[in-house]
């Protein structure tokens, strides 16, 4: 099956409250590939890519994220893969 890679950038209250720890767990229960980490501008940055099915898994995970955070919006990009190994905090 194909994969697509998605870059992600969540705003809101979504640091400081687990979000980059409980999106590394996400993405390992689905298989995902990439990594996750905090901007200086507050947001969280996500360079994530798996099969489809399981990408929009995590894409509507982060459109959440856990029950501390307060996601504001989310953009979404899809890009040329990437071929991560595995899923890393940053």
């Amino acid at each position: 099956m194909a994969t697509k890679t998605v870059i992600l950038k969540i705003y809101g209250s979504v640091q400081g409250v687990g979000f980059r720890y409980y999106a590394h767990r996400k993405a390992y229960e689905l298989g995902i590939s990439g990594y996750v980490m905090n901007r200086p501008d507050g947001s969280v940055y996500v360079e994530a890519e798996s099969e489809e099915n399981n990408l929009e898994l995590f894409i509507r995970w982060c459109e959440e994220g856990p029950p501390w955070a307060r996601v504001s919006k989310v953009e979404k990009q899809f890009v040329p893969g990437f071929g991560f190994e595995g899923f890393q905090i940053k």
